[in-house]
């Protein structure tokens, strides 16, 4: 678990220089898909290292719920083995990333806060949703295999 952790980190850290092209989010659906539930502990203790390394931000609060909703969407869907659904899973995932992401803004900062927050990010959501997309079209079934290998004596 800790090293799916660490992979996600790593894997957050080393894109981190191209706006919102992530493989963070096709991860949690592999991860998901691996471990079932216990994706939980991955997804926490990812969250955890992004607040030590970049600081724990009202961004941060965001990530508490929105990394977990997208593995529990995934749960909900995890009889389905096609590399086209993840991939558009992912894609609106990455579309209304932005928009998960304002909510604690409405707490902070009001209404127009939080939709300003997320208009004002709208365009890097859309490059968000193609590159979800696109790094879940191609490296997909690649990692799956790979995962799978890693989690084959685990028991979900």
């Amino acid at each position: 678990m800790g090293l799916f952790a660490a992979v996600l980190f790593a894997g957050q850290v080393a894109l981190a220089s191209v706006p919102n092209v992530e493989i963070v989010s096709l991860l949690v659906i592999l991860y998901t898909l691996a471990l079932g539930r216990r994706v939980l502990f991955v997804i926490y203790t990812f969250v955890l290292l992004e607040g030590i390394f970049y600081g724990f931000g009202i961004w941060w609060v965001s990530y508490l719920y929105v990394w977990p909703l997208l593995a529990l969407v995934t749960l909900a869907f995890r009889r389905v083995d096609s590399l086209l659904f993840f991939s558009i899973l992912s894609g609106f995932f990455g579309l209304f990333f932005g928009a998960l992401c304002a909510i604690p803004y409405l707490f902070a900062g009001g209404v127009a806060a939080a939709f300003a927050y997320w208009i004002s990010g709208l365009p890097f959501d859309l490059i968000h949703c193609g590159g979800n997309f696109a790094v879940c079209l191609v490296l997909y079934k690649p990692l799956r295999r790979v995962i799978g290998r890693l989690t084959s004596g685990l028991r979900v």
